[in-house]
């Protein structure tokens, strides 16, 4: 697969997540479940923005496009190419430095999906951390439609990219790039809406622990998107060739 994360799995519900986020407003009909979660599909997030009238900020679960698009994009073509961000550049891509200090959120995932390169073949395996859901961290924009009238509610795309950076050693000879997990204990600093300063947040970014995931073979049914079931994030039986590989 090109890229880095191309693909996680989304399964847990809206009750799930308004108790373990804290949500205080649900936006939009909730989405079915989803095993193989691919760009430019749509997704539940969790964000907080400071309203007009309302003190504080609001902790929201909404759904987004997964890839994207810069206000300044012509078309929204464009998301299908910005599903991750490198960490080592957020603050310096045009795509990126505004929403890096102003819109982060983050993706309630159950684990993701990497393919290893063995012997120019390509073997899928599901990571995550066993009895927990993950986080990554995210970066949003809101793209206007210049076809559709001022009026219409439905002339603002929301779309998002997932923040990658260089895989822990353990989980490097996978790939070399994986998605940022932004531990309990952090989500809320990565959401506040009052950090704006990028060294605080590149500090933020730093501060993160690597994870600790537990990558196994999953079937190639999920190299292809319109596949999609819990069976596809199961162990499948390995080769000869891949039980020899360290993990």
């Amino acid at each position: 697969m090109k890229g880095m994360c191309g693909r996680y799995a989304s399964a847990r519900s809206d009750v799930d997540l308004i108790e373990g986020f804290g949500i205080d407003d649900v936006l939009g009909p909730e989405p079915p479940p989803s095993w193989n979660v691919a760009p430019t599909q749509d997704s539940r997030v969790v964000l907080e923005r400071a309203l007009p009238a309302q003190p504080g900020a609001t902790r929201q679960l909404r759904t987004m496009r997964w890839g994207l698009v810069p206000s300044w994009a012509k078309s929204p073509k464009i998301g299908s190419k910005m599903i991750n961000a490198r960490l080592e550049t957020l603050t310096d891509k045009p795509a990126f430095r505004v929403a890096v200090a102003r819109r982060r959120l983050v993706v309630p995932a159950d684990g993701y999906y990497e393919w290893q390169s063995i012997g120019g073949d390509k073997v899928p395996y599901f990571l995550h951390e066993p009895g927990r859901g993950l986080s990554f961290a995210g970066l949003y924009e809101m793209w206007r439609d210049p076809t559709r009238p001022p009026e219409d509610p439905d002339r603002w795309l929301w779309t998002y990219a997932i923040v990658t950076t260089t895989a822990p050693d353990a989980l490097g000879h996978l790939h070399d790039r994986s998605p940022v997990v932004v531990p309990d204990d952090l989500v809320d600093a990565w959401l506040d809406p009052e950090l704006t300063d990028p060294d605080r947040v590149r500090d933020l970014l730093a501060a993160m622990p690597e994870p600790r995931l537990v990558p196994h073979v999953v079937s190639r049914a999920v190299n292809s998107a319109n596949n999609n079931g819990p069976e596809l994030r199961l162990p499948a039986p390995e080769t000869p060739a891949q039980q020899a590989l360290p993990l």
